[in-house]
């Protein structure tokens, strides 16, 4: 068996086609095709592929071949990229975490400061939930990340970034969508997703905010991601509160609205282990005022912090 033989199961597999897989995939013959399943199912005296109405469909056997077929590929080209790598100079690395969105507007800031402090460093950019983040740091995973003041998470510290009001995200078809700002006590009379699960220093700051203005959310879904809970929204007609930075990933049909009155805000601030001793991130830990400073970069982040001056205290 030789590694041609995987390979042209797999993109006959995947493309559920004998024609397809030639022609788009290998862009090999269809008859020497056949010919190489035909060696390959010989020499492991099972049927791997069967020929249906409107395609190729696998066998059980060729499901679980598949898999493991898949899986040697990986290691061969995982392999090679080890051998590669022991020619190439090695290049010192840096883990930066973002909140997703939040990448849109701080990315490049963060960039020019690490390539002015150490232009040769190999950057890798990683975007997770805000827990998911605390524990890449706390794992060792990431050297720094902007996300939440997370409580459970130990070994870490903060630097506070900057504050960010908090928007109403609502179906771009609700009533209330009409409204240049949202006021509280027409929201408590709408279904609200919260997405507790994901960012639990969201929850914590809505809560407070509930309370603190005297009005009761009605809950009815719990979503697992900051972009589910969105699509709830869309879906069930209900409303959700997220920090203004969302705009820059809102799907088409949802829209984001202040807040009228006096705006909750949750603070978004820079996390890394106490215990990593990493040069770099002293000297971007140093600069982080700079960063914080000149903010977001690109138009379309400029005209987020433009709507985030705003939407303290705009009236109807």
């Amino acid at each position: 068996m030789e590694l041609r033989h995987l390979r042209y199961f797999i993109a006959v597999a995947e493309e559920g086609s004998l024609f397809h897989a030639a022609e788009r995939r290998l862009h090999t013959a269809q008859p020497s095709l056949s010919r190489q399943i035909r060696d390959l199912e010989l020499e492991l005296g099972l049927k791997l592929l069967e020929r249906k109405a409107r395609g190729i469909e696998l066998t059980a056997a060729g499901r679980v071949f598949l898999d493991h077929a898949r899986l040697a590929l990986m290691q061969i080209e995982v392999a090679c990229e080890a051998a590669r790598n022991t020619e190439r100079p090695h290049k010192p690395g840096f883990g930066l975490g973002f909140l997703p969105g939040q990448e849109v507007i701080w990315l490049s800031g963060a960039l020019r400061i690490l390539r002015e402090e150490a232009p040769d460093v190999d950057v890798t950019i990683t975007t997770k939930s805000s827990p998911e983040l605390a524990n890449a740091l706390m794992q060792g995973e990431i050297d720094v990340a902007l996300l939440r003041r997370e409580t459970r998470a130990a070994g870490l510290d903060f630097r506070f970034l900057v504050k960010e009001p908090l928007v109403a995200i609502l179906p771009s078809h609700h009533r209330l969508a009409r409204h240049k700002t949202i006021r509280p006590e027409d929201i408590c009379r709408e279904d609200f997703i919260s997405t507790a699960r994901a960012a639990p220093v969201l929850k914590t700051v809505i809560e407070e905010y509930a309370a603190k203005i005297g009005i009761k959310l009605k809950q009815i879904y719990d979503a697992e991601t900051l972009s589910g809970g969105m699509s709830l929204v869309a879906s069930t007609g209900g409303f959700t509160l997220l920090p203004i930075y969302v705009q820059n990933t809102l799907i088409p049909s949802v829209v984001a609205r202040p807040l009228h009155g006096e705006v909750p805000t949750i603070d978004l601030v820079i996390g890394y282990n106490k215990s990593n001793t990493s040069p770099l991130l002293k000297k971007l830990l140093h600069r982080a005022g700079e960063l914080a400073a000149n903010g977001p970069r690109d138009n379309k982040a400029r005209s987020v912090q433009t709507t985030n001056r705003r939407a303290v205290g705009l009236g109807r």
